[in-house]
């Protein structure tokens, strides 16, 4: 069952994609209210994890669907402690810049989950995202790609909505899975890489072809802090041989984890 705030049922409505509303359960004592900035990341969330498929049973998703918007990330982890991720731009389209993202995990001192506060990049990039009561996901997941859909509605003009809608079908129809092994802790730990393409077949990308080969590459492993070891979104040159034409990349700070727990450790 998907709880989704009353407030959004018109949002989530207006998507127009068959969904049956009386699938969706509204727990109204858990969103009292949509704090600043609630509002996109639970339209992003509705639009990416929640498809014309409510109430089916959990193996009718697919397998990417469920690793990145179906797994408790944050089950091996325990609270209180802190994530941190380095992010860095990079790429010919523009300056590039190099920043942090920390997603403190507070202890609710019960047997609850965490509470989660995210701050992504500083300064004059920073992102006002709220804080989640007891996620399971790892949020830096949704709050990297609601930059990322920012970002491509700067530089195309392209409505957000659309750019959400193309990385769900992505993820649910087209993406591609491989089993890794990524350096943490000195040692090399299992991964899962799980890669998209959203706009290569999309009919619309003449509207904006310089970006429709991007591709958005997830690393999730079980064996790190928080579920999620990098996040890349790249969009490579049209020119062979030449430099990317633009990179985001978020990857995990082995270095400046303050504690690190992970599955075979006591539980939060």
């Amino acid at each position: 069952m998907t709880l989704v705030p009353p407030s959004l049922l018109p949002f989530f409505e207006r998507l127009g994609q068959g969904v049956r509303l009386e699938a969706v359960q509204c727990e109204r004592t858990r969103w009292p209210a949509l704090r600043p900035g609630m509002a996109l990341l639970a339209a992003l969330a509705l639009c990416l994890a929640v498809s014309p498929r409510l109430g089916l049973a959990i193996d009718a998703y697919s397998s990417a669907e469920r690793a990145l918007f179906m797994t408790d990330h944050l089950g091996a982890t325990r609270s209180p402690t802190t994530l941190r991720y380095i992010f860095r731009k990079s790429g010919s389209l523009e300056e590039g810049f190099d920043d942090k993202v920390t997603v403190i995990l507070a202890a609710p001192g019960n047997a609850r989950c965490c509470t989660a506060t995210t701050t992504f990049l500083g300064g004059t990039r920073r992102i006002n995202l709220p804080e989640i009561d007891s996620p399971q996901g790892n949020p830096v997941i949704l709050h990297f790609l609601e930059r990322d859909i920012r970002e491509m509605q700067r530089l195309t003009k392209g409505q957000p909505n659309y750019f959400r809608k193309r990385i769900r079908m992505a993820v649910s129809q087209g993406a591609k899975i491989t089993e890794i092994k990524v350096p943490y802790g000195g040692s090399l730990v299992a991964a899962q890489q799980i890669v998209i393409a959203p706009y290569v077949d999309d009919p619309l990308r003449p509207r904006y072809e310089k970006f429709a080969d991007k591709q958005y590459v997830f690393t999730l492993s079980p064996g790190v802090p928080g579920g999620v070891y990098a996040i890349r979104a790249q969009v490579d040159s049209q020119s062979q041989g030449a430099p990317a034409l633009l990179v985001d990349e978020m990857t995990l700070d082995d270095t400046a984890s303050e504690k690190r727990t992970t599955a075979g450790t006591p539980p939060r």
